[in-house]
Parts: C-alpha cells; sequence; structure tokens
C-alpha cells in the first residue's frame, strides 16, 4: 500500500535471484519475491523461471499466453519486497512522471517512489507503526530517543541515506525524542519564535544602518539586494549543505551531524516543532554570513549592515513558508508551492531544492517535477 518503506534493489540485484531458491520478479519498478509460488504456478514452474529476475508486465498482459485470475495479483501485492532502481531520477523524468499511474490494469498497488516508499503528500501523514518499521528495517526505533541511535547504530552511509530520506510520521505529527533528556526543548521550536526573536534584531538592525545613507531610496536598494541575495544562498544551503549526500563522511560523526542539521526533517518531515532553525543554530550559521557582509563592503558598515538586514528578513520569510508549506492551508496562489515542496519529501529529495520559489531550480537545472494527483 502508498506509504510502506521497503528497500531499493539494483537490477543485476534483482537478476541474481534466479532459482527455485530464491525467485524475484518486477512489475515497473515494484519487485515481488515469489519463491513460494514457483512449484505450485498452475502453468508449471518453468514458465516462471523462464522470467526470474526479470519484469513479467507484458507476459502478465498476454492472455493468450496465459490468463492471469485476480488470485495472482493478490499473490504478486503479498509478495512485494523491494523497489527497483533504474535510473537516477533527473528533471522531467519519466520516472516521476509514472507517479500518478498505476500499475497492470489497476490489479496491483499504485506505483509507490522506490526511493522514499511513497506515492502521494498525504503519505507524508500516515502514522508509522514504529514496532513493524524497526523490526523491518532496523534503523531508528521511534519510541526511543533518536541522536544515540544514530550515533551508536553502526550505519553505513548508503544504509543511513536510503532509510532517512523514506519519510516516518510520529504519533499524529508529536515530536519524536530526539536526545530524552534536557536538552531536548532546545531542538523543538514553534514557528512564531522565529518573526518574534529576529524581525526586532531586523528592524534595529536597518535602523542603525540608515545613518550611513543620505537617502531612504539607497537604502530600500542596499536591504533589498540582501533579500535577493538570500534567495540564492537557501538554494545554496538546501542543496550544498543540507543535502551533501555524495560528500558525506561515512563515519558516524558526519552521519550524526548531517542528522541534526537536516536529516531529522526528511526523518520526520510533518514534525511541527522541527520546520524551522531553533535560534542557537540559526546564531552559529548566520555568523560567517554577517563577517562575509562585512568584508565584502568593508568601505562602509552600513552598506554592509543594511544588505545583511536584508538577508536576514528573507531568512524569516523562508523559515516561516517552510512551515505554512507543511502544515497551513495555503490560498490558491501559495498552493502550487505547497505542492512543489512535499514534492520534494515524498517524490525526489535530491531535486527541488527552492523552498520560497522554484527560481533558482529553473537556473540550475533542478527543478522537480510537480505531480497531478490521480484519485
Amino acid at each position: 500500500m502508498p506509504g510502506r518503506t521497503l528497500p531499493t534493489l539494483t537490477k543485476a540485484e534483482v537478476e541474481s535471484h534466479n532459482t527455485t531458491k530464491s525467485c524475484y520478479v518486477t512489475i515497473g519498478t515494484n519487485v515481488y519475491d515469489v519463491t513460494d509460488f514457483v512449484e505450485s504456478h498452475p502453468g508449471g514452474a518453468d514458465l516462471i523461471l523462464d522470467y526470474a529476475g526479470k519484469d513479467v508486465t507484458e507476459i502478465l498482459k498476454d492472455s493468450d499466453s496465459h490468463k492471469h485470475s485476480d488470485s495472482a495479483y493478490e499473490i504478486l501485492e503479498e509478495s512485494h519486497v523491494a523497489f527497483l532502481v533504474t535510473e537516477k531520477l533527473a528533471p522531467n523524468g519519466n520516472v516521476q512522471k509514472k507517479v500518478a499511474d498505476s500499475q497492470i490494469n489497476g490489479k496491483v498497488t499504485p506505483y509507490v517512489h522506490p526511493r522514499t516508499g511513497m506515492s502521494c503528500e498525504e503519505d507524508l501523514n500516515k502514522e508509522t507503526d514504529y514496532t513493524s518499521d524497526y523490526k523491518q528495517h532496523k534503523f531508528l526505533d521511534l519510541n526511543r530517543p533518536l541522536l544515540m541511535q544514530v550515533w551508536n547504530g553502526g550505519f553505513s552511509k548508503r544504509f543511513y541515506l536510503d532509510q532517512v530520506h523514506r519519510p516516518r510520521h510520529y504519533k499524529g505529527g508529536a515530536s519524536a525524542p530526539l536526545f530524552g533528556n534536557f536538552l531536548e526543548p532546545l531542538s523543538l521550536t514553534p514557528w512564531w519564535m522565529v518573526p518574534l526573536i529576529w524581525l526586532p534584531c531586523v528592524s534595529y538592525g536597518t535602523y542603525l544602518a540608515s545613518q550611513g545613507f543620505e537617502s531612504t531610496l539607497g537604502l530600500v536598494t542596499a536591504w533589498a539586494s540582501g533579500l535577493f541575495i538570500w534567495t540564492l544562498v537557501e538554494y545554496i544551503l538546501h542543496r550544498c549543505l543540507f543535502h551533501l549526500d555524495d560528500y558525506l563522511p561515512d563515519n558516524r560523526v558526519g552521519i550524526t551531524l548531517h542528522f541534526l542539521l537536516h536529516g531529522v526533517h526528511h526523518y520526520l518531515p510533518m514534525d511541527k516543532y522541527r520546520l524551522v532553525m531553533p535560534p542557537a543554530l540559526f546564531v552559529v550559521l548566520a555568523t560567517p554570513f554577517w563577517k562575509l557582509a562585512h568584508s565584502l563592503f568593508y568601505w562602509n558598515w552600513h552598506l554592509a549592515t543594511a544588505v545583511f538586514c536584508g538577508g536576514i528578513f528573507g531568512y524569516v520569510c523562508y523559515d516561516m513558508t517552510h512551515y505554512f508549506l507543511h502544515h497551513q492551508n495555503l490560498p490558491l496562489w501559495y498552493k502550487e508551492l505547497k505542492k512543489y515542496h512535499l514534492a520534494h519529501h515524498f517524490l525526489d529529495y535530491e531535486l527541488g531544492f527552492g523552498v520560497t520559489s522554484r527560481f533558482w531550480d529553473r537556473v540550475f537545472g533542478t527543478e522537480l517535477v510537480t505531480v497531478v494527483k490521480t484519485k
């Protein structure tokens, strides 16, 4: 069913299961273990073994060769064990377009994306069965604090990235325990804290910057420039820092830092208290940009401060937009952006890095195809 999280297999791995002891077949990107059905197949074991490790889409459709009953499709559905990764998804790729397609004659489950285990944005809100999820995947037990499980898990980078990008949902959207001690409150940030803390800082900084401008137009231009620069910074941070997956060190230090910085958000994307950036973390990330602004515009402290304040205002808009895209029923002109961002979670986390807009995704060729959901 949609929302299941199953492992991914390469074509070569599937093809290796081609004997009576282990027999896999595929339909599209769904992988089925039909080992137990080989000897009892009405057409004989040899017919199944001829297609062992191969795609059986066409033979199932071919009623002249062998007509298949509804029970055959039910057996397949019960035998669904993995997803086939056949290609790297790219903008406008065929795999993305298949998300709205159903499998053969609607007999088998709707298309489930092989890298996230989901078929639509509604799956992000389907509560995870903690016990069965941990028993099946041997990743994280949502009943226990997560951070030390990541630290002590001994996960390889490949396994970690595969699992952390398969979204789970905790107790109707509540926050799963991260630290499990007195540090827990520091990891939880309600959305309203962002404007409450940072807008007064932006206002005061803009006031100080204004003292060095002879005209309001000059101040507005500098401030707006900072706002525009933020849109690029937003894209770069999301793509090159939060999703530095290919360059992530294959050790527990790198994996744990990735989980704290952004992995936990992809693992539990509907956690409303881990959607916006905690103030302490923001200060750490913002400090280098303060220094950078004053290094670039070293000749004018007021100009550098105005640009920086415009950028911080852009950040405030970003974090609030991010929260509302996940948790608010938005006006019509915002719904397409909501669909676009949630597709980054359930469809393809390696595309669609823009949150407040898809402008830079279009510029850099990482735009994500927005999927039209079918009934």
